[in-house]
């Protein structure tokens, strides 16, 4: 065979070459390779060549991680992708040990009473609190807490505002100019707000810091899961099948992206009866205790439907809620991030 025959048979949709000699055809198998360049000397232009060679070096080339088994853990991942996203890191003033974000698999189902309602019983254990309110286009965190005040920094970073018994927050509220001005904001801003709001923010020897994380799998949920160094998460639904079927896919979000799941917490789960004392499962009973046991998450909790909750809530008097079971739920928390 002629050596332009042996640096050129590829163009064909069969390969001219003499199969049975290995000398004129490195890759006689990549018989629909259009390249003129021969594969061994890597230096195909790549441009329509689709075998697995060339397919490798390309990979290779572009470090792109294989969608089917990335776990989206930046970190661990030296790839150098469009999406990579690092960690974020706090401010140089701040210390926080513990971080939980509250998320949902949809909205509407409680999720900011609940983190304000684990901030409080953490709280009431001795523990410096905090709350990121990362619920950018939704906060309610400063109105359940009863906060007015406007954010404000210095040169070292912004504060936080502190609430009736000391638990730092910060939220969107607090950089508006009234608490109903929307945030009409696309993706890229959102988690750069968030960011700001971890690593710009100058959180106080915090123990624990409860991350309110806007509803379903979306850019600020995968933000945070992404870049804000969680220890867990608790997952809040409320007892409707259609809403349990929403809640797997953010369990099944965190298990792919390696976060520990901490806890499920169903909300508006019952209400006692004032009479009789009974107990009443007006939307259906979901045994709580049996989800979490099968999707090996060691707490649970159900949480009654309470209108003094609603009503403390409402008057940003959150921190005044005594429910025994949440006080039970964080002690259990507490004992299993501390060990």
């Amino acid at each position: 065979m002629s050596e332009e025959n042996k640096h050129h048979c590829h163009n064909d949709a069969q390969c001219c070459c003499d199969h049975d000699d290995p000398h004129t055809c490195h890759h006689h198998e990549q018989q629909h390779c259009e390249c003129h360049h021969d594969h061994d000397d890597h230096q195909c232009d790549q441009n329509h060549c689709d075998c697995d060679h060339c397919n490798h070096a390309q990979n290779e080339a572009d470090q792109t991680p294989d969608p089917q088994t990335c776990d989206h853990n930046c970190a661990n991942c030296s790839a150098n992708c469009s999406s990579r996203i690092e960690k974020f890191t706090l401010n140089k003033l701040s210390t926080v040990r513990h971080t939980i974000g509250i998320v949902s698999g949809k909205g509407g189902v409680g999720k900011s009473m609940v983190t304000a309602l684990s901030a409080c019983a953490m709280n009431r254990l001795g523990k410096n609190v905090a709350v990121l309110d990362a619920d950018i286009t939704g906060p309610s965190m400063a109105h359940v807490f009863g906060v007015d005040d406007h954010a404000f920094g210095g040169e070292d970073g912004i504060y936080p505002a502190q609430t009736a018994t000391n638990i730092q927050l910060i939220s969107t509220n607090m950089l508006l100019e009234s608490e109903d001005t929307p945030v009409v904001w696309r993706g890229p801003i959102l988690a750069g707000l968030v960011q700001q709001f971890y690593s710009d923010v100058i959180w106080n020897d915090v123990d624990y810091m409860f991350v309110d994380m806007p509803p379903g799998t979306g850019d600020v949920p995968l933000t945070v899961f992404q870049s804000i160094p969680l220890d867990g998460i608790i997952i809040v639904t409320t007892p409707s099948e259609l809403v349990s079927m929403v809640v797997k896919k953010a369990i099944h979000m965190a298990q792919t992206m390696n976060i520990p799941i901490l806890g499920i917490v169903v909300n508006m789960a019952y209400f006692d009866c004032v009479e009789c004392g009974c107990r009443n499962y007006p939307f259906g009973h979901i045994n709580v205790h049996e989800l979490a046991e099968n999707e090996n998450v060691g707490l649970s909790l159900e949480l009654p439907i309470n209108p003094e909750f609603r009503q403390l809530c409402d008057l940003g008097r959150v921190e005044f809620i005594n429910h025994e079971p949440m006080e039970a739920f964080v002690r259990s928390l507490d004992e299993l991030l501390q060990h």
